[in-house]
């Protein structure tokens, strides 16, 4: 008697062979038989008809705070996800001082958009190292399993206090005393450090996160730390400006400790670098023995405005500024005042300071590169779904047609603008991508950038538009499922999970492909303090299962909880060893 079958599913094993039909038995959390079982379980699934898949492996998420205090661990979980990685971009909440807790909050909700009032109040900040962080995480039971980097801004501030946190340049004690916390931190259980170079990204205060501006000998150094260890990923954000020769110092830092090296790879205002420039340096320096990763998007980067979120097209004028403080409902009573709204569109835009004031116009007058987000939205829009476009077709000037747009549904209208992976109008150039070895799924930022985005819903819009149905070319089953599930594992050495084959962790998922549908985004408020968030779920996931257990039932939580914090690299399955057991 097994513990669970699953029987007369279409198996994608995570490998990258053909599917096939077959059944799966499981016992103490691990897959211990796949074919045809006769035996039977005590708990039974029919998959006849449905695609049962590995668990998800989302190697780019934010959840540093949230971690600490949430168990189901939306929205990823939502979405198939049963394994995350966070701690990414270097910032995250550990190693801590006790006078840096508020500063690591201004970094991480500057960064990445995620309310301090939330973190304020969610965070308990019952540690200060890194080891003592991870032994918080592994107190508290989820739905998924988590694993963290050790982030660069942090350790900056913790050994070198303000002089790390305003970037300068650290004296090589500093650096001596950094890469020490970066090894135990390894030892510890951390997969790997992380650490941002872009203009980017900052804290509330709007200050580069500390390590923006670090040198070759300071990150080397850190990496050299991880290889004594043993093990270790070294990823970074990066504008990749020619000067710094990230290209150089990850390649040689790479061939020297063994280590693998991995940068988002994207489409970028603020990359030097064209993308299939980053992606030929890749090449040529793994060909020289390196070692280095492209972390990719598969949609657009981008931002989807509303009136709740954090940026819409009429934030700089001066109207809106007046009732930005005001509670939802006050604002909702002017905002659907057609004198209010007349006075809006009558306004200037008031400009801020900012060395990224191109983007602002763009968010605030770029018409032609935003796209209305209504029912079925498959964010690879084309240009008849520009604001633009559909003003002309309605006879509206482009900001009164957005204005009513956003005040749909009682307010809760969204426009979607493609900031990043969509400089073509398409997402082409992506499709070449995910046939390469030298890239990886990524970039979901789950857990972050809570008033803009929502792309922890991307392993689901990998299944449904890029496997089921893109229009301009999709990608097979088989590589997809390899993508997001055995790729993304093995570059952080989880070599336990991403495969369904026995011995591996009984982490998978049960679909049905013809139902799968992304639900449309919406803003929720409920983090800590009344935190805002979007969010987005998903018809046609019929089980989620974590270690054996059901842990999502039609898209509903069971209450099952078997996640658990990851430490350090998993080794492969001795399926003898199993079956002794």
């Amino acid at each position: 008697m097994h513990d669970l079958v699953i029987r007369g599913g279409t198996i994608v094993d995570g490998s990258g062979q053909p599917q096939f039909v077959g059944d799966i038995a499981v016992d103490r959390g691990r897959i211990t038989a796949v074919g045809r079982i006769a035996a039977q379980g005590r708990e039974e699934i029919d998959a006849a008809g449905l695609m049962v898949t590995p668990g998800f492996v989302d190697i780019h998420t934010h959840y540093d705070g949230q971690a600490t205090w949430d168990a189901e661990m939306a929205p990823s979980s939502w979405h198939g996800v049963t394994t995350v990685v966070m701690g990414n971009c270097g910032v995250g909440f550990a190693p801590a001082a006790p006078d840096r807790h508020e500063w690591l909050i201004g970094l991480m909700e500057g960064v990445e958009d995620i309310p301090g009032t939330a973190l304020a109040e969610g965070l308990t900040w019952d540690w200060e190292t890194f080891p003592q962080y991870l032994d918080a995480l592994e107190k508290k039971s989820r739905t998924i399993d988590v694993a963290t980097h050790v982030p660069h801004g942090a350790v900056r501030a913790y050994v070198m206090g303000e002089r790390g946190a305003r970037n300068e340049k650290p004296t090589e004690d500093d650096i001596a005393k950094m890469a020490a916390i970066v090894a135990d931190g390894v030892k510890a259980g951390a997969l790997g450090f992380s650490t941002s170079r872009t203009i980017l990204h900052k804290s509330i205060d709007g200050e580069l996160v500390p390590g923006t501006t670090a040198e070759k000998d300071e990150l080397i150094a850190i990496g050299r730390a991880m290889g004594e260890v043993g093990h270790g990923v070294f990823e970074m954000a990066s504008d990749l400006k020619r000067e710094w020769d990230e290209f150089g110092w990850m390649a040689e830092m790479s061939r020297e400790t063994g280590l693998p090296v991995t940068f988002a790879m994207l489409q970028s205002i603020a990359k030097e670098l064209p993308w299939d420039e980053q992606m030929a340096e890749t090449a040529r320096a793994n060909a020289d023995g390196a070692n280095i990763v492209a972390q990719i998007a598969i949609r657009g980067n981008g931002v989807l405005m509303a009136w709740r979120g954090t940026v819409h097209p009429f934030k700089f004028r001066p109207s809106w500024q007046a009732i930005e403080a005001l509670p939802w409902e006050a604002q909702w009573a002017q905002l659907s005042d057609p004198a209010f709204k007349a006075k809006l569109l009558a306004e200037e835009n008031v400009w801020p300071e900012s060395d990224v004031l191109p983007l602002i116009m763009a968010v605030a007058l770029g018409w032609q590169l935003q796209y209305e987000m209504g029912d079925g939205f498959n964010y690879e829009p084309t240009r008849e779904e520009t604001i633009w476009a559909r003003a002309q077709a309605a006879g509206q000037d482009p900001a009164d047609y957005a204005y009513d747009l956003l005040c749909r549904d009682g307010g809760k209208g969204f426009i979607y603008f493609p900031i990043l992976n969509y400089a073509d109008g398409n997402l082409d150039f992506v499709a070449g991508l995910l046939q390469r070895d030298d890239v990886v799924i990524s970039l979901s930022d789950g857990g972050a950038h809570c008033g803009t985005i929502c792309d922890a819903a991307s392993p689901t819009y990998l299944l449904q538009h890029w496997v089921r149905d893109r229009t301009r070319g999709t990608v097979s089953i088989e590589n997809a499922i390899r993508r997001q599930c055995h790729d993304t594992a093995r570059l952080y050495g989880l070599h336990d999970r991403g495969l369904i084959a026995p011995g591996y962790l009984a982490d998978l998922n049960i679909i049905d492909m013809a139902a799968l549908k992304l639900g449309k985004p919406w803003m929720a408020f409920d983090l800590p303090a009344g935190g805002k968030r979007l969010l987005q779920k998903a018809d046609g996931y019929v089980a989620t299962i974590k270690r054996g257990q059901v842990t999502f039932r039609n898209g509903a939580m069971t209450g099952a909880l078997p996640g658990e914090l990851v430490r350090g690299p998993q080794a492969a399955p001795e399926v003898a060893a199993l079956a002794a057991e």
